[in-house]
């Protein structure tokens, strides 16, 4: 039989450690899909640091990617929203789908973001690509995506909407969020090429699944212009509301603006 050794005597410290107001100074929201494989990855890579912290909250989502489906979202944003460091505030909350963004609108999601996490600043990845690209000055542009033709047709609508001259628009016919994550970065140098118009100032390519943050420099040179991606200009958009200035160019020519309008 074994014998159990004696335990010993269990001392209460006499004071406690002064705390610091927080474990890092910034906090950074991510709500992300339940089948997103990108999103976490890049913010992990563009935007967490010592001083920020990105915290994580996934959402119910079935594919296919129809603009029907990217609408049953907007229910569980708050939700989502409330499991994020649950009753202390954060310095901005990013929602990153931008398909889902354009169906349910960005007032919408701040309004259901907020609800959970009042006057946070909120962050969706087509007005991050808005402001990446008024960061640019430019006003033509053309735009890849991933999508079909009818969960492409709002994201065209939006960007028109925000003044935007639209020279071509470029879809690869995906209905998966996961197969389009699974595009090679590389492949979207060459896609780019082929989606710019002449006559565009930039190429916004949409769709936090794709990998694009990675191909963005190759994407810029081999277009000579500035390229704008979802994830990109969402952890931009996110790392400036941190009063994070410093320029990251690895990750495109928007990573060296300052925060547009």
């Amino acid at each position: 039989m074994k014998v159990m050794k004696q335990l010993p005597e269990i001392r209460l410290a006499p004071g406690r450690p002064a705390l610091d107001a927080r474990p890092l100074e910034k906090r950074v929201g991510l709500i992300a899909l339940a089948t997103d494989h990108t999103s976490e990855v890049d913010f992990r890579r563009m935007v967490a640091s010592e001083r920020i912290g990105v915290y994580v909250a996934r959402i119910p989502y079935a594919n296919p990617t129809t603009p029907e489906n990217l609408r049953k979202m907007q229910p569980s944003l708050t939700a989502g929203a409330a499991l994020i460091l649950p009753d202390e505030p954060l310095d901005a909350v990013c929602y990153s789908c931008t398909s889902a963004s354009v169906v349910i609108g960005d007032a919408e999601i701040e309004a259901a973001i907020q609800a959970a996490k009042p006057n946070v600043p909120v962050v969706t990845p087509p007005m991050a690509g808005v402001r990446g690209l008024n960061a640019f000055g430019v006003k033509r542009i053309s735009i890849l995506t991933p999508y079909t033709v009818e969960t492409s047709r709002p994201m065209a609508t939006y960007f028109a909407a925000h003044g935007f001259d639209i020279e071509s628009f470029t879809c690869l016919g995906f209905e998966d969020d996961r197969e389009m994550a699974r595009i090679k970065p590389g492949a979207l140098v060459e896609l780019a090429r082929k989606a710019t118009h002449a006559q565009a100032d930039a190429l916004f390519v949409s769709c936090t699944a794709l990998r694009a943050a990675l191909a963005v420099p190759g994407m810029e040179e081999a277009i000579g212009r500035p390229v704008v991606t979802s994830n990109q200009a969402s952890a931009w958009n996110c790392l400036r509301l941190c009063g994070d200035d410093a320029p990251r160019p690895e990750f495109g020519r928007l990573m060296t603006l300052p925060l547009g309008q």
